[in-house]
């Protein structure tokens, strides 16, 4: 028989809002779905103030997920910074920071950093609800059953390191760990395409990366390494290096760090994709020409991901998501895939920029620590 947590994922997923809903989806009698809904409300998990909704002719109140009964602490890691910040459980900011660490610095460092920096936060917000999770992602695999990076191509040190313990212990609340790509996927979905089914996230930044997301859920593969096409070995590059050693891949020729390598060549100060962001931001025509160049690049690889997954949407994020990336994309994606893979698919700059992430994380911890197994058991349902 379903519990108060099943009812509660009926709220957050929008399926059934009012009791009358809930009545037709369940097929639980009044007095039992009235008794959930009381168990829930006791136990600050739903509000009942919501917009008023008619059903049948009667005005009904309408059931909301309380997203401000626990704060969460969420981490973006970036190859060169990381943002750290405190959310509500819909991944609303309240409070942000950056902090210049580097991947390259170890798990030690960018973790104390993180800590640091939320106790920061924490202090400085001293009427926000207390700490009920913390999200964090990096730009490598994280192995699903262990939660740990998975022999991450540009992140030295951090195999296998226990990045949710560390947390854990240091800031006293449940931690999980992502792919920057897939997190920021899932954000993009949840928020500006809830109703497809297949969308593929591009991650190009200082490396690149795809977040798959199916049915509204995260693909993440066997270890934790789907979607790593900036490790796609491309033929005729073999002159060019990689950060993961090998010759050739994807990132070394497409990626932020590359293009920044070919501006500095040019005479201009670039070493990442956060500078190269920057160029674009003010309309620089070389980091324009560039972009744009890569972007063809990365659409030979992304076309045999679209004809291998036939999504609906394909989304462009990262700190080279922009018109010129998105014009390199579409000039080799679409000669390169099958008419029938192409013929109903959308490809656009994410709507959330640098939010993807978060909103992703929020939704990955909010899903997890009040999924209806864990809301059942901590109601002794």
């Amino acid at each position: 028989m379903p519990g108060p947590g099943d009812i509660l994922e009926l709220v957050r997923s929008g399926r059934a809002v009012t009791r009358g809903e809930i009545l037709d989806v369940t097929g639980l009698s009044r007095m039992t779905v009235s008794a959930r809904i009381d168990a829930l409300r006791d136990a600050d998990l739903v509000i009942e103030n919501g917009t008023d909704r008619v059903t049948g002719g009667r005005p009904s109140r309408r059931l909301e997920f309380n997203t401000s009964r626990a704060s969460l602490m969420i981490a973006t890691v970036d190859t060169t910074h990381t943002t750290v910040a405190l959310t509500d459980l819909a991944g609303r900011v309240a409070a942000e920071e950056r902090v210049e660490v580097a991947v390259v610095d170890g798990p030690d460092r960018t973790l104390n950093a993180i800590v640091d920096s939320a106790r920061r936060s924490l202090a400085a917000n001293p009427a926000a609800p207390p700490l009920g999770g913390v999200g964090i992602c990096i730009p490598g695999p994280v192995d699903p059953d262990s939660g740990r990076p998975s022999q991450p191509p540009i992140m030295p040190g951090w195999d296998a390191y226990p990045v949710s313990e560390h947390l854990s212990d240091a800031l006293g609340a449940p931690v999980l760990v992502a792919n920057d790509a897939d997190a920021a996927g899932l954000g993009e979905q949840r928020s500006a395409h809830p109703d497809s089914r297949s969308l593929c996230f591009i991650k190009v930044s200082s490396g690149i990366g795809t977040g798959i997301i199916l049915d509204g859920r995260v693909y993440r593969g066997a270890d934790g390494g789907a979607g790593d096409i900036g490790h796609v070995k491309l033929a005729g590059h073999d002159d060019d290096v990689c950060q993961c050693g090998s010759h050739g891949c994807l990132a070394a020729v497409a990626s932020g760090r590359a293009v920044a390598r070919k501006l500095s060549a040019l005479g201009k100060s670039a070493t990442s994709g956060s500078d190269v962001g920057a160029y674009l931001a003010a309309g620089d025509p070389d980091a324009a020409r560039l972009t744009q160049a890569a972007g063809r690049v990365i659409g030979e690889v992304v076309a045999t991901v679209v004809t291998l997954l036939n999504p609906a949407e394909v989304v462009l994020g990262g700190m080279l998501a922009s018109a010129p990336l998105l014009a390199g994309v579409r000039e080799t994606l679409y000669p390169r895939s099958l008419p029938r893979a192409t013929r109903h698919l959308a490809i656009s700059q994410s709507t959330l920029g640098e939010r993807a992430a978060m909103v992703g994380l929020a939704t990955l911890v909010v899903e997890r620590e009040y999924s209806a197994s864990a809301v059942n058991a901590a109601l002794g349902a």
